[in-house]
């Protein structure tokens, strides 16, 4: 039989028949509210790095963590919906903003390294959320603990390494960071599901979830192949 003579059937493609038709709209509202803060994240950037009609840095910061507390103390309703949406809209531009320093870094060892590093994160999410959404239900929360292990020491490190000033440390405290959020989409992702199964459907929140392990991936990225092409330019330069 010829192989090119079978017909390819999407939607046995995208078909999860271990997730219910109720979750599967909820992950839709899921990810598309996740698309709208990835646009919203990319005008605050822009903003910062092209226009600098707003300058990010530790402001921004400071607005993303109180618009995440205020969304975390907002109850999930539909009275309310539309006021998380708009805090969700504000958080994550402010987000973006908040990327503009790090960018600035990374413009001035090479500008192609952000579209890079946006493609990589993109195809790396992808990829790590088709996983999760074709596994079997609840293969990777065993994960959660080990994970969250595992970012606890992450954020002792830097504090260590202040008094060291280690590159090799700083190095692996990236690319186990880097694993780390990758872990983190798989965890997240079957996580949402189980959530929505058991009639937990407050697709902002699980949104969020989602957002801030994207933004983690591209940030890590970021230094990374900022810092493989610092290497390279000193390698050359000599």
């Amino acid at each position: 039989m010829n192989a090119f003579d079978r017909n390819l059937n999407l939607d046995s493609l995208f078909k999860f028949s271990q997730i219910s038709y109720s979750t599967q709209q909820h992950l839709k509202k899921v990810y598309s509210s996740l698309a709208v803060c990835m646009l919203l994240a990319a005008a605050g950037a822009y903003l910062h790095v092209v226009t600098r009609l707003f300058q990010g840095g530790l402001l921004s910061t400071l607005l993303s963590l109180g618009l995440i507390l205020w969304l975390s103390m907002t109850s999930h309703s539909p009275q309310n919906e539309t006021r998380r949406l708009c805090i969700l809209a504000a958080f994550a531009f402010f987000t973006g903003t908040g990327l503009g320093p790090l960018m600035d870094f990374v413009i001035s060892i090479n500008p192609s390294i952000i579209p890079t590093a946006f493609m990589v994160s993109a195809l790396v999410f992808c990829c790590f959320t088709l996983s999760a959404l074709y596994a079997q239900r609840r293969q990777y929360l065993f994960l959660g603990g080990t994970l969250m292990s595992l970012l606890t020491l992450l954020c002792i490190v830097p504090l260590v390494n202040l008094f060291f000033g280690s590159i090799l440390l700083f190095k692996v405290q990236l690319y186990i960071g880097l694993l780390v959020f990758c872990g983190f989409i798989l965890f997240d992702t079957q996580l949402i599901i189980e959530k929505a199964e058991h009639g937990d459907k407050d697709y902002i929140w699980h949104c969020v979830d989602l957002f801030m392990d994207f933004i983690a991936v591209f940030r890590k990225l970021m230094l990374i192949l900022s810092m493989n092409e610092k290497e390279k330019k000193r390698s050359d330069s000599k």
